[in-house]
C-alpha cells in the first residue's frame, strides 16, 4: 500500500478505484496519509471520491452483464454476497446505494444495482454522495488531529 502514497493523487485514485473493485485495499489510509502532508483537501476529495466511483461503476456493468463467471472467480464475490444484496434491495429499494461505501456490503449492492439495472443517473447520484460523505468523514478525522 506504501508504494501507492508515493505517487499523491494518482496513487489515491489507483487505491479508491481499486477498493471498490477487486482489491481488499484501504483508500482510507492513502487520503489521511496525503491530507496529513498538506495535499489539497478538496482536490484530494475529488480524486478519491472520483476513483471509488468509477470502480463502483465497473461492479455496476459486471452486475448489468451478468458475468458470473467474473463475479465468483475473479472478484471473489460469492452468491450469498449477491442474495444479501437483493434481500437489501428489496427491503430499502435504490436508496441503499448511499451504503455502497461500506466495506462487505457496498460491493455486492453495486453489483446488485445493476442485475436489476437500476437507472444509471440515480445509481451515480447515490453512490457518488455516499462515497464523497465517506471521504468528508475521514478527512474531517485527519484534519481534527
Amino acid at each position: 500500500m506504501e508504494f501507492l502514497m508515493d505517487y499523491g493523487l494518482w496513487g489515491l485514485f489507483a487505491a479508491s478505484f481499486l477498493a471498490a473493485t477487486i482489491l481488499p485495499l484501504s483508500s482510507e489510509i492513502v487520503l489521511g496519509y496525503l491530507l496529513a502532508h498538506n495535499y489539497n483537501v478538496p482536490l484530494a476529495l475529488a480524486v478519491a471520491t472520483l476513483g471509488n466511483v468509477l470502480g463502483a461503476v465497473v461492479n455496476y456493468g459486471l452486475g448489468k452483464a451478468g458475468s458470473g463467471i467474473l463475479l465468483g472467480k475473479i472478484f471473489r464475490v460469492s452468491s450469498e454476497d449477491i442474495e444479501n444484496a437483493l434481500a437489501r434491495f428489496k427491503t430499502y429499494g435504490a436508496i441503499s446505494l448511499l451504503f455502497a461505501w461500506v466495506p462487505g456490503i457496498g460491493d455486492p449492492l453495486t453489483i446488485v444495482a445493476g442485475m436489476l439495472k437500476v437507472d444509471f443517473r440515480l445509481f451515480l447520484v447515490l453512490v457518488s454522495m455516499g462515497k464523497f460523505a465517506r471521504y468528508m468523514a475521514v478527512s474531517w478525522a485527519v484534519l481534527s488531529f
